[in-house]
């Protein structure tokens, strides 16, 4: 592992990798115990969408990506509209697609590589400065999780009772949308856009069936998310695979493996 250190490209990695992960490991375990995986899908496609966006209008890329997810994760509180949700997001996508063909316009190689990072992740090539920015993102998107973690908790849980218990439900639900907004932002640098779902519901999935006590599960899904990033880059030094690939499918085969019972 030391010699794989010795590289620039991957400490930087690691150190982004590391914030991400654990943020989306910590937040990823309140998606799925609040059922919002659909949220967090459409978010992943705002924020290619407004990745884009932002370099067509000369704006920083990952400022237009949290701006965007922040802006539209408010938004999802709202349930049992998924199909006008559906259409909606789908649109968003296209208009994607739009600002791709816009940004690519006399710079074809620069937009090319744009669009795919946001797709599918750059984590190895992330800048000493960019790794720096992601890995403190994720410590204080994890610290303020972490923070609003009992209340939530209870909300999650038994909303009913924890909005009679004096809970503010509304605020809390606010904030940790826009906390999953930020995470989201951040991830996308780690797997990409189309992938996001890998780092933010697996682990989390897999920790709930491992043990039902929220706390450990919590603590859990955040540590499998790092172990995660870490074999899928330590796989993505040898092998001649990309990095967000190997980091999904590590996920998804533990994942199976603690459904179908294969621990025990």
């Amino acid at each position: 592992m030391s010699h794989i250190l010795a590289y620039d490209f991957m400490r930087n990695a690691a150190l982004a990798g590391t914030g991400i992960a654990l943020a989306a490991g910590l937040a990823g375990y309140f998606v799925v115990l609040r059922n919002q995986v659909f949220t967090s899908d459409a978010l992943g496609h705002v924020a290619f969408t407004s990745g884009l966006g932002a370099l067509v209008g000369g704006v920083q890329l990952l400022a237009g990506v949290f701006g965007g997810t922040i802006a539209v994760g408010l938004g999802g509180r709202a349930r049992g509209r998924d199909v006008a949700v559906g259409t909606v997001f789908a649109w968003v996508l296209g208009c994607g697609v739009l600002f791709l063909s816009l940004y690519s316009r006399g710079r074809s190689a620069a937009g090319g590589t744009a669009g795919v990072s946001l797709l599918f992740g750059s984590i190895l090539g992330l800048r000493p400065a960019q790794a720096v920015t992601a890995a403190a993102a994720g410590v204080v998107i994890s610290a303020l999780l972490l923070l609003i973690a009992r209340p939530l908790l209870f909300l999650s849980v038994d909303p009913d009772v924890a909005a009679a218990r004096g809970v503010p439900a509304t605020a809390l639900s606010f904030g940790f949308l826009v906390l999953l907004g930020a995470t989201v932002a951040e991830a996308v640098q780690a797997v990409g856009a189309l992938l996001i779902l890998g780092l933010l519901v697996m682990p989390a999935a897999t920790a709930q069936r491992l043990t039902a006590r929220p706390y450990l599960g919590l603590a859990l899904s955040g540590v499998l998310a790092v172990l995660f990033v870490w074999a899928g880059l330590v796989l993505a030094f040898y092998l001649p695979y990309p990095a967000s690939f190997l980091i999904t499918t590590l996920a998804f085969a533990i994942y199976l493996v603690s459904r179908w019972g294969w621990l025990w």
